[in-house]
């Protein structure tokens, strides 16, 4: 899931004009550079990824506060981000390379969605430094806490999760600019499909 983040973040950010879809903070201060007059910063776009991404909060989190199973909780996740990340696909695939205006904006929304339903269920999980969407966080405990950390795990579990994003971003931005972004997405919704095969295939052997 982690490394998803990077790859859709290449595909928004290369190929719909300087927006995130998974962290809002820099949707944040690239309204603020648009509102500025700054060239380069498309105000719609990121607006429409914000609004996008409240949205998927405020839905993610009314259905997930209904289920209290965990794994049932990742389920669910991890199928309404793969749906919503396929419609995306499809999107890109009958609009084609050249992206307007309109596209651009439905593409940032519906994949903002799907990244703040990822966001919620990773928040709901609670498993320390796999926030999935963000590594700041991650890699200030790398560094402050590496000697006082505890937790079991806890350094190679930060350790991945920042080199899962590098490694998404860097293959998805290959992709974006060799083969467009159709082919990122394709790629990204592949990762939540092996993913979600994998969290069912643990949920029907284990003991809940």
């Amino acid at each position: 899931m982690t490394g998803v983040t990077g790859v859709v973040d290449a595909v928004s950010i290369l190929s719909l004009g300087r927006v995130f879809v998974a962290n809002m903070t820099g949707n944040i201060v690239f309204i603020g550079f648009a509102l500025a007059g700054a060239p380069g910063f498309s105000a719609a776009a990121s607006l429409f990824a914000l609004a996008g991404f409240l949205v998927g909060a405020l839905a993610g989190g009314t259905a997930i506060r209904r289920i209290e199973e965990r794994r049932s909780v990742l389920l669910a996740g991890l199928a309404a981000e793969l749906s919503l990340l396929s419609l995306a696909l499809v999107v890109s695939l009958v609009t084609g390379p050249a992206l307007t205006g309109g596209t651009i904006n439905v593409l940032a929304a519906t994949v903002a969605i799907a990244m703040s339903i990822q966001n919620t269920v990773a928040r709901r999980l609670a498993v320390p430094d796999l926030t999935t969407t963000v590594v700041t966080l991650t890699l200030t405990g790398l560094m402050a806490d590496r000697r006082s950390a505890t937790t079991p795990g806890a350094t190679t579990r930060r350790g991945l999760s920042v080199v899962s994003m590098f490694g998404g971003a860097v293959v998805g931005a290959t992709i974006v600019l060799k083969s467009g972004p159709s082919a990122a997405l394709a790629l990204a919704v592949g990762l939540l499909a092996a993913a979600t095969a994998l969290a069912i295939m643990r949920t029907s052997r284990t003991p809940r």
